[in-house]
């Protein structure tokens, strides 16, 4: 069951090509605790080029390639279309009608751009943060960060009430708080790599999708009338982008 669930997990969160088919999916729909444990295998692979003798904005721009090679745009388009959906003006029937619009407008593009530079200069820190093949901070925050933002990405799940039907009436509907207990145990084992950061970096990294995602659900909640596919994707991008940050901004002062 876990290893379908995981199966599953990397052939809906990553572009690995893990095969899988609709037992696969089920099986991970209904584990939240697979979104903490892709987020390990995402963070180990996008933090590769940061143990290399490169110079770091090299180094910064290859974990960023790595990155989306390894996970693919479908977050960050749901990221696209919940700025759209932020800034039109209207109900909620009206929102709903925007986030569906594959096309993408001033609001995606805003929320898009802005996200992907704040990560990139994010990634520059993360390059910066201790030296060569090692386990240096700057890999454990790219980990935590990940493993973070996929947290989040539970969190939603398991907290949020289904928008529409659709993919995130899929994940929503199928789980509950209880699922929570599960996620953060999943968390742990990052925990321990604290001492490697020099402090409580890896746990405000972790915090921080978690936290993305009850800003989400609350904004969901008050314009959506719940969780969509795409909320639980921004969230993705958001915490992560947050993340890498808030633990750098951490590491460099304690």
């Amino acid at each position: 069951m876990v290893l379908s669930a995981i199966r599953g997990g990397l052939g809906f969160l990553t572009r690995l090509p893990v095969g899988g088919g609709e037992s696969e999916w089920d099986a991970f729909r209904r584990a939240p605790v697979t979104f903490p444990l892709i987020g390990y295998v995402v963070g180990g692979l996008a933090a590769l080029p940061l143990l290399l003798p490169l110079p770091v904005s090299t180094a910064a721009a290859l974990y960023l390639v790595t990155l989306y090679l390894v996970t693919g745009v479908t977050h960050a388009d749901g990221l696209a279309d919940l700025g759209d959906a932020a800034v039109v003006h209207g109900d909620t029937d009206r929102r709903l009608s925007v986030l569906k619009d594959s096309q993408t407008g001033v609001g995606g593009l805003l929320a898009l751009s802005l996200t992907l530079v704040v990560l990139g200069l994010g990634a520059f820190g993360l390059a910066g943060a201790g030296g060569r093949l090692a386990l240096t901070a700057g890999v454990v925050i790219a980990i935590a960060a990940e493993v973070g933002a996929k947290a989040g990405m539970a969190t939603l799940v398991c907290l949020g009430t289904p928008a529409h039907d659709g993919l995130g009436a899929a994940l929503v509907g199928e789980n509950d708080p209880s699922g929570l207990l599960a996620v953060a145990v999943a968390c742990l084992p990052v925990v321990a790599l604290a001492p490697l950061t020099g402090g409580p970096a890896v746990v405000a990294t972790l915090a921080c999708g978690p936290v993305v995602a009850l800003l989400v659900r609350s904004w969901g909640r008050t314009h959506l009338g719940g969780v969509s596919g795409d909320l639980i994707g921004a969230t993705n991008e958001l915490a992560r982008a947050t993340a890498i940050h808030v633990g750098v901004v951490t590491w460099t002062l304690w």
